[in-house]
């Protein structure tokens, strides 16, 4: 049996304020590669050059991964702000549409960070643009500096921050074998309403929605507001939720062959 192939969304970015390309952290990559034991295939988040139809065609999963942007409040019916950008409408488009197909067509999905809150906006939800701003939440945006700047030590940046509950006999609490866990937290926009499908399986301390399935799925689509890319080689979580996607894209093979 050939190795899984895993769609990877690229993220638009701008290289030297001149060269505008499409980027994928390569701790996505990695993870993909060393714990689900998948071909990691990059494709563009860019509708007018990435044909969702032909996309499911070839790869076995699809990974939406985190990104700077946040998704455009006019996609559950909220005006922007600019205190909220960037975005990245085009990505917006392909992702939405994508997370639906997936379900859909029952290619195994895993949503990470923005890629939670795409999967919920896809099926109907709303967001809410930072997260801390809601009486009793706390900050989930990444540590930084006393001067603003971004901490530079990515052990700091990426360490655990805050507990997560897991819905007993859930999903999440199957498959990591416990209904407590404790994740990183580098987010300001969160999930504010779930979408008609999307179950609740993961909620952190003070409230805020941190793990998602997508109800009736025929097989793995699953969301997770942390990072779960950062570190699934050494932390048991992330790496069983890795696992579990690889394994979902192995079984859909063997269905189909």
């Amino acid at each position: 049996m050939r190795k899984p192939v895993v769609g990877v969304i690229g993220n638009a970015h701008r290289v030297e304020n001149r060269f505008q390309v499409q980027m994928v952290g390569e701790r996505n990559l990695r993870a993909v590669a060393e714990v689900s034991g998948g071909l990691p295939m990059m494709f563009a988040g860019a509708p007018d050059i990435t044909d969702i139809g032909a996309l499911l065609d070839v790869v076995d999963g699809i990974v939406l991964t985190g990104a700077r942007a946040n998704v455009h409040p006019t996609r559950f019916n909220v005006d922007p702000c600019e205190r909220h950008e960037p975005y990245d409408i085009h990505r917006d488009e392909v992702a939405l549409a994508l997370s639906v197909a997936c379900v859909a067509r029952g290619v195994p999905l895993f949503g990470i960070c923005r890629g939670l809150q795409e999967m919920n906006v896809a099926f109907g939800g709303s967001l809410h643009p930072e997260i801390r701003e809601i009486p009793g939440r706390m900050n989930h945006r990444m540590p930084r500096l006393e001067n603003g700047e971004i901490h530079p030590d990515p052990t700091v940046v990426f360490a655990d921050r805050h507990d997560v509950d897991l819905t007993p006999g859930g999903a999440f609490a199957r498959l990591l074998g416990c209904e407590k866990i404790r994740v990183n937290s580098l987010h300001g926009q969160g999930i504010l309403d779930p979408g008609k499908r999307v179950l609740i399986e993961g909620i952190a301390e003070d409230g805020t929605i941190e793990a998602i399935r997508i109800a009736e799925a025929p097989t793995f689509a699953l969301g997770v507001q942390w990072h779960a890319e950062y570190d699934p080689q050494q932390n048991p979580v992330n790496r069983k939720l890795f696992e579990a996607f690889g394994e979902a894209m192995v079984e859909r093979q063997k269905a189909a062959a």
